[in-house]
């Protein structure tokens, strides 16, 4: 779903520090469109300014107040009341949870949002699951009334008690699909460690982009446009969504940065340069769509499905 709806806010309240949750009804009193666990809208808030949020259940956003931030939570969290009208566009999901017998979860504060409806649904479908749960204080941490029922199944791990997890202690025994959000050091130390204890099934959600190196200079770029039939040339220093837009063509964006998976677009032809946050190693290898905002080609032309 790309077209947005005009959405009231019909409760806000505070869940832990610093952590706001949004109950979102259609204006028309019919239901919001259908999510699965993991997806997130794009919340369209005042001078089209745009974030995206993950939801935690049935029209329920979290979202924690980072005042160093680019002001999306500033508004949420400073003006926005019940009963505001926003609009929002999605869902959309790039963190699918993939049916299996057992699974891991890994949440660092505000990364418990994407994490949480996928508890319900492990628990709900009589699979073996255990999350655990960081923060820098239990009292920053969202949603542990909801995560109360299950008990041993849940285990929270403060870091003013316990200081950072033993991520080779929990990740060790793991035989599972392990699925992970929360602040970048967290996800890359995950990754790390699961990069060097072989483990695979892993599975993560970034709210930031991951720091990518590279050392050599972009390369101009042609892009055809198989739909409109035109032909560009993006230039280093410019995104292919620019360059598209600078063409007169329409495409979808929100973060510019890799991150929310607005910008997806197939490839018809061409092997692209993945400098996304969104795709993982198998979705890179197969080369059949990539993120415009950031990403750019390895060959000298692409064919875009635009």
């Amino acid at each position: 779903m790309t077209t947005d709806l005009a959405v009231s806010i019909a409760a806000k309240r505070a869940i832990a520090d610093g952590v706001v949750e949004l109950t979102l009804a259609p204006l028309d009193g019919a239901p919001l469109p259908p999510w699965e666990p993991g997806a997130h809208v794009d919340l369209i808030l005042e001078n089209d300014l745009v974030r995206q949020y993950s939801l935690c259940g049935d029209g329920r956003l979290a979202v924690l107040l980072e005042e160093a931030g680019r002001g999306g939570s500033a508004y949420v969290h400073k003006r926005l009341n019940a009963g505001d009208v926003v609009r929002i566009r999605g869902p959309r999901n790039n963190f699918r949870l993939h049916q299996a017998p057992e699974y891991v979860f890994l949440a660092g504060g505000i990364g418990i949002t994407p994490i949480l409806p996928m508890v319900h649904y492990a628990a709900n479908s009589g699979a073996k699951w255990h999350l655990y749960y960081g923060g820098r204080t239990l009292a920053a941490m969202a949603f542990r009334d909801e995560l109360a029922r299950y008990g041993e199944n849940v285990t929270y791990l403060p870091q003013d008690i316990y200081g950072l997890p033993d991520l080779e202690a929990i990740l060790s025994p793991v035989e599972c699909g392990i699925y992970c959000c929360g602040p970048a050091p967290m996800l890359d130390a995950v990754a790390e460690v699961c990069g060097r204890l072989g483990k695979k099934d892993l599975h993560v959600e970034r709210f930031t982009p991951r720091a990518e190196e590279r050392t050599e200079a972009d390369r101009p770029i042609t892009v055809q446009l198989d739909q409109s039939g035109q032909t560009i040339q993006v230039p280093p220093g410019t995104s292919i969504l620019q360059a598209v837009r600078d063409a007169g063509i329409s495409a979808l964006s929100s973060c510019g940065e890799g991150t929310c998976g607005t910008c997806e677009t197939a490839v018809l032809k061409g092997i692209p340069e993945h400098r996304d946050s969104v795709l993982d190693e198998i979705e890179r290898e197969t080369g059949d769509c990539m993120m415009i905002c950031v990403s750019r080609a390895k060959t000298d032309t692409l064919v875009l499905d635009l």
